[in-house]
């Protein structure tokens, strides 16, 4: 029996490579190491519980041998002076720290340029507060009722779910000093501490309001009139007017972030610092990888080799090969989403929100300084905000879901490149496309079109006004909820794709060129390679590595994403690909039998021809649709273009007629190497996927691109997590726990119902960068079995 580490549920950090082998005790079928005597594995000698100790009454087997702490007063600080977070020190510490608001949204860094709009709310200028800690699921109701239960007298209140932060108006003065103190610093929910704030109207809410009847549906408010008092920022100090006569209270400008410092925080490092910085992270999630497999691992059966041999690289699951640099460092962007909303200053501003909307930062700054941005899309941006000054269209309310305009996305497309050629990357962007985001209902028509013929207008004279000047391929509105149907067009390794608005494309062209090349050269292709191209997006990993396999199979939800795969695939003159629009998890299983069933038959065939040709024919006529042998021009057997979600292929049965019938003249296409090639979304794969993937057994080679590394670790724990004897049952439905467990403690729990398959191991990862200056990578691992 072997002494663990702490609880599932709480890992040890990976600070440093000393603690390397000391926190490795993972010896074959759990028998334990005895405790090296070096130094600096001394560095974390009982610095974690025992849970063994814990679990046991307070019995261990190995003794005071023990490199785990046997309770708290055996407990050592660990190298960084944290401590085990399962213990009551590092527990009290969280409470005090989470009582000072250290690890909560501190209401001096609330941001708030626009508040729900309160009925009379221009009259309650210094009545209004602004509660911030408040728990994200509550409504308005829910804040309402806390404040009864408080004896809280108030005017009105707004709370909206999934934000930390709500507001209260107060009847007089009076009510208003009296909730302060009753309600700042108090405990609530979760040890947090409610936070009461001031709500600070901005400067251009000061100026005296001209009284304006009541408008008809046809006629327009200005940015003013449309805030109509409602549009604040909330901040914890006092709100006396700067000398500069700003109503942005000092304290609160001093506390601001800087737009540079939130889209890219790693801009103030030298880019060998980034890649460095970058490397030691991956690291640090690989090593997840290593402990949580190897506490999954069922009782009795043996730890994986590749485990014990973890030991020997820093507690990696496999080798992390390095970072590979992004070629263009600056301006990689090829797609940039701007916010429209207003600056610290009630300026009407397009560019970043300086923090996250739950925690109640609705802020918005030009992107001015950020270095991920390019200049073309940085100048769209300025010239839209410029527009904006003058627009009588009031700006997009995040609180009260109300407004006009909303959002400015800038597509850049390039001409071929070579990363030789990043220096003078701006000279090959050769497309431009330009989406206004808006929301038309409550306005009229005929508004709205003059407003939108002068922004075309606006455009195109900014665009040819500049030195030089700005490419422009195509400008659209786009209405809430609406597809808009233009394109432009980018280019990887000489291949040209077709790309629509809302389609998903690497925003980083050039880094993204390695980065399939690299999983190209991992998955080991060759002519007889039936290649899925998992989550395949516009089918640009699919298409690239075309060329070297027999078959490609793309799976993605996102109906224009494979509309645009089909597109580019006859762009680019490539017949051995295939497209499914569906959700993984729904088409993947039925795929994998059509294919690898047809391929199987396939062999049995081939291999009865050298003795008997009549066993082919016999062969061929029994074959039904499921078996039909899919070779790169009679694959259309399945319907593609009609797979659903939650449901397995649908058929034509007059096409299948027609086409199930092989001829002998049609070639007979064999896959030896079946390999899977995944790009999921930050959540990972969905665990249908991650099932089907385990359990088809002629899978031998998986290659899993991650933007995302928690993920990956989470996927690759099922993916790699032998199989026990017996496999028990994943029945949730009266288990809360698993609701408070990490992606990590999750996936752990449902490798346990995982049937009985051969476990993939990790062989290397790599990462890519194709996000300079930001702390996140793409990583690159190969898994094999």
């Amino acid at each position: 029996m072997e002494c663990r580490d702490s609880s599932d549920q709480q890992n040890p950090p990976e600070k440093s490579s000393l603690s390397s082998e000391a926190d490795n005790n993972v010896p074959d079928k759990r028998k334990r190491e005895s405790e090296p005597d070096s130094e600096h594995q001394n560095l974390w000698w009982k610095t974690t519980l025992c849970s063994y100790f814990r679990r046991f009454d307070g019995s261990c087997s190995h003794g005071e041998s023990c490199r785990y702490a046997h309770g708290e007063a055996e407990l050592r600080p660990r190298p960084d002076n944290s401590w085990d977070p399962t213990s009551e020190r590092a527990k009290k510490i969280a409470r005090t720290e989470t009582n000072g608001g250290e690890k909560e949204g501190e209401a001096g860094n609330v941001m708030m340029t626009e508040a729900l709009e309160v009925e009379g709310e221009e009259n309650s200028l210094g009545l209004s507060k602004c509660l911030v800690n408040l728990p994200m699921k509550w409504t308005t109701d829910d804040l309402k009722n806390f404040l009864s239960e408080e004896g809280i007298l108030f005017n009105s209140v707004k709370k909206k779910k999934g934000m930390y932060v709500g507001f209260v108006t107060f009847e007089s003065m009076e009510h208003a000093i009296i909730a302060v103190k009753a309600l700042d610093g108090k405990s609530i929910r979760n040890n947090r501490t409610l936070k009461v704030s001031d709500v600070v109207p901005r400067s251009f809410e000061k100026m005296s309001k001209v009284a304006t009847p009541s408008k008809t549906t046809q006629e327009v408010e200005s940015p003013s009139q449309a805030v109509d008092g409602s549009n604040m920022i909330a901040t914890a100090i006092d709100d006396d007017d700067n000398d500069d006569g700003s109503s942005i209270p000092n304290g609160l400008v001093l506390k601001g972030r800087s737009v540079r410092d939130v889209v890219t925080p790693l801009a103030h490092l030298t880019y060998s610092n980034q890649i460095e910085t970058k490397k030691n992270s991956l690291m640090q999630n690989l090593r997840k990888l290593t402990n949580n497999v190897r506490k999954a691992c069922p009782n009795g059966v043996s730890l994986p080799e590749w485990i014990l041999k973890s030991k020997e690289i820093g507690r990696l699951p496999c080798e992390l090969m390095g970072v590979i640099d992004s070629p263009l460092i600056n301006g990689y962007r090829n797609k940039c989403e701007f916010s429209v909303g207003y600056s610290l200053q009630g300026k009407p501003t397009v560019g970043f929100l300086l923090g996250n909307f739950r925690e109640g930062v609705t802020a918005v700054e030009e992107p001015v300084g950020c270095p991920n941005v390019s200049r073309i899309s940085g100048k769209y941006a300025a010239i839209f905000q410029d527009f904006l000054q003058h627009s009588p269209l009031p700006l997009w309310n995040r609180l009260n879901n109300s407004g006009f305009w909303r959002q400015l996305t800038v597509r850049e497309g390039r001409k071929p490149c070579k990363s030789s050629e990043a220096d003078n990357f701006e000279n090959f962007i050769q497309e431009v496309l330009l989406i206004v985001q808006v929301c038309t209902l409550g306005f009229d028509d005929g508004h709205v079109k003059v407003e939108v013929e002068k922004l075309a207008q606006a455009f195109s004279v900014g665009s040819s006004t500049e030195s030089p000047s700005l490419p422009l391929t195509a400008f659209v509105i786009q209405m809430t909820d609406d597809i808009v149907e233009p394109r432009i067009h980018d280019h990887i390794n000489d291949l040209r794709f077709s790309i629509s608005p809302t389609a998903f494309f690497q925003v980083n062209t050039l880094a993204a060129e390695k980065l399939y090349a690299l999983a190209g050269d991992w998955a080991g292709l060759g002519p007889d390679t039936l290649l899925f191209d998992i989550c395949c997006g516009t089918g640009t990993i699919g298409l690239t590595l075309a060329h070297r396999v027999g078959m490609v199979v793309g799976i993605e939800m996102n109906a224009s994403a494979i509309s645009d795969a089909q597109r580019n695939a006859e762009i680019n003159g490539i017949k051995n690909c295939n497209f499914v629009c569906g959700k993984a998890e729904d088409v993947i299983a039925s795929l994998m039998k059509d294919y690898l069933a047809s391929a199987k038959k396939l062999d049995d065939i081939s291999d009865a021809s050298e003795n008997n040709e009549e066993t082919i024919n016999a062969n061929k006529e029994k074959m039904t649709d499921a078996d039909h042998v899919l070779g790169p021009e009679d694959s259309s057997s399945i319907d593609h273009e009609n797979v659903s979600s939650g449901s397995k292929c649908s058929r034509d049965e007059n096409e299948l007629q027609k086409k199930c019938t092989l001829k002998s003249s049609d070639p007979l296409q064999q896959f030896k190497n079946v390999v899977a090639i995944v790009d999921p979304p930050r959540a990972g794969l969905h665990p249908t996927v991650i099932k089907v993937l385990r359990t088809q057994s002629r899978l031998k080679r998986l290659v899993y691109i991650s933007c995302n590394p928690e993920s990956l670790v989470a996927n690759a724990i099922e993916l790699c997590t032998p199989s026990g004897d017996k496999t028990e049952k994943g029945n949730n439905q009266n288990n809360w726990q698993w609701r408070h467990m990490s992606a990590a403690g999750l996936a752990r729990h449902r490798s346990k119902s995982m049937p009985y398959s051969e476990p993939f191991k990790p062989i290397k990862a790599m990462g890519v960068d194709l996000f300079p200056h930001t702390p996140h990578c793409e990583l690159v691992m190969l898994l094999e079995r």
